[in-house]
C-alpha cells in the first residue's frame, strides 16, 4: 500500500482468467510450431468499474499475477499507473522478472492504464495524449506450414479485399535449412499482393549472420522491405552488420522484457526499426519509454502483436512506424472483444467510437468454452 490522496479511487482487486484457442489451422515460423494459443486477462477493479488488460503466454502467466502481483497494486491509487508499475517491477526482483514475469506484470500495466481511463470516462488515446488519429497497421501471417493457396488467400484478403498496403510471412523454416522454400513462397508473395504492396519477411531468429545476408540478397528482386529478426535479437552485433550489408530495413525487439534490452539494441546499431511488445516489456508504461529512446536515437518504433493492447498507445507515439495485425491474435480478439478495430484501408482509429478506456468489453460468453483456468 502506498502513500495517496484522501479522494483518489483505489484499486481493491486485481482478477485473472486464462483462455486457450486453438488455431485455425497448424501455424509456424522459423523456429517454432503451434496449434493453439492462450491468453491471460487480467481485470483491476476500483469500486464498480474494472479495466482489462491481457498478454499471450503460457497459463502459469495468471499465477505470478495472482501470487506476486495482486497484492501489490491492491490500496494503490487508480491515478498512478507508473508507481504501480515500478512497484511491481521491484517487488519481482527475486522471483525473475524477464521472461513469463514481465508479461504477467505487462497485463497488469495494461489493466491499470484501461480502469484509469475508465474512471475519468475517456479513451485510452485521450488521456494519452493523441499524436495521430489515425495508427498505421500491416498484416502478419504467412506461417511456414501454410501450402500456396492458403497463403496467397491470407495475403490476398489483407491486400486486396481490406486494403492493407503492407503485410509480412514468416521464413526461416526449420532452422534456416529450408532456403529453397522460403525463397519460393517469398516470390509467390509478391505475386500475391502485386507491386503496390509493401512486403515484409519474418526469419525469428534462424539464420546465420552469413546465410541471413546471401539470404538478403536474393530476395531483393521481390522488392522486401522490412527483414525482421534475421539472426536472434539476443545478437545485436549480428544484426548490426546484416543491417549494414543488406537494403531492407532490420527490425528486432519483440523479445525485450525491460527497457535495457531497447537500449542494448539502439546502442549497438542493430535495427532500422525498433519493435516493442506491450504485453512483454512492462505494459504500456514501459512501452511509451521505449518509444522515445528509440526516438532519442533517430529511429521509428513498431508494435509487435496484441494489436488491441498497443492501439491507444501507439496514436500517442509521434516515431511510430506502424502495429502488426498479426492473425493468430487478430482472430482471439475479434472473437473476445466487442469494439474490435477496422484496420480496412491500412489503418485503425482508435478512441474514434468515444468508448472509454482501450474502447473493449470482454465477451465471456463468447470465451467461456475456452476457458482453462
Amino acid at each position: 500500500m502506498s502513500p495517496h490522496d484522501a479522494d483518489a479511487p483505489l484499486i481493491d482487486r486485481v482478477e485473472t482468467a486464462v483462455y486457450t484457442v486453438p488455431t485455425d489451422a497448424p501455424e509456424g515460423d522459423g523456429t517454432l510450431a503451434w496449434d493453439e494459443t492462450t491468453l491471460v486477462l487480467v481485470r483491476a477493479g476500483s469500486g464498480g468499474t474494472s479495466g482489462l488488460g491481457y498478454t499471450y503466454g503460457a497459463p502459469a502467466t495468471a499465477a505470478a499475477v495472482d501470487q506476486l502481483l495482486a497484492e501489490v497494486v491492491e490500496g494503490r491509487s487508480a491515478w498512478d499507473v507508473p508507481a504501480a508499475n515500478e512497484a511491481m517491477s521491484r517487488a519481482v526482483r527475486n522471483a525473475g522478472r524477464p521472461g513469463l514475469v514481465a508479461q504477467a506484470l505487462s497485463a497488469v500495466d495494461i489493466a491499470l492504464w484501461d480502469l484509469k481511463a475508465r474512471l475519468l470516462d475517456l479513451p485510452l488515446t485521450r488521456l494519452l495524449g493523441a499524436g495521430a488519429q489515425e495508427v498505421p497497421v500491416y498484416g502478419s501471417g504467412g506461417f511456414t506450414p501454410y501450402d500456396d493457396e492458403r497463403q496467397d488467400r491470407q495475403l490476398r484478403g489483407w491486400a486486396q479485399t481490406q486494403g492493407i498496403p503492407r503485410v509480412k510471412i514468416k521464413i526461416g523454416e526449420s532452422w534456416g535449412r529450408e532456403e529453397a522454400r522460403d525463397l519460393h513462397r517469398i516470390a509467390r508473395a509478391r505475386r500475391s499482393i502485386g507491386d503496390g504492396t509493401e512486403l515484409y519477411v519474418d526469419a525469428n531468429g534462424a539464420y546465420t549472420r552469413k546465410q541471413a545476408v546471401r539470404m538478403a540478397r536474393r530476395f531483393e528482386d521481390h522488392d522486401v522491405t522490412w527483414f525482421e529478426e534475421p539472426v536472434s535479437s539476443d545478437d545485436p552485433t549480428g544484426l548490426a552488420h546484416i543491417r549494414a550489408a543488406t537494403t531492407a530495413d532490420v527490425a528486432a525487439g519483440e523479445y525485450g522484457y525491460a527497457l535495457p534490452y531497447f537500449w542494448q539494441l539502439t546502442a549497438a546499431g542493430a535495427v532500422d526499426c525498433l519493435q516493442a511488445d506491450a504485453t512483454r516489456c512492462g505494459g504500456i508504461t514501459v512501452w511509451l519509454r521505449a518509444a522515445a529512446l528509440a526516438e532519442a536515437a533517430g529511429l521509428q518504433l513498431s508494435g509487435h502483436c496484441a494489436p488491441h493492447a498497443h492501439a491507444h498507445a501507439a496514436a500517442a507515439v509521434p516515431n511510430l512506424r506502424h502495429l502488426e495485425w498479426f492473425h493468430d491474435h487478430v482472430r482471439i480478439e475479434e472473437l473476445f472483444f466487442d469494439g474490435a478495430l477496422d484496420p480496412a484501408g491500412g489503418t485503425v482509429r482508435p478512441g474514434a467510437s468515444g468508448a472509454p478506456g482501450l474502447g473493449l468489453e470482454f465477451r465471456s460468453d463468447a470465451a467461456e468454452r475456452y476457458r482453462v483456468r
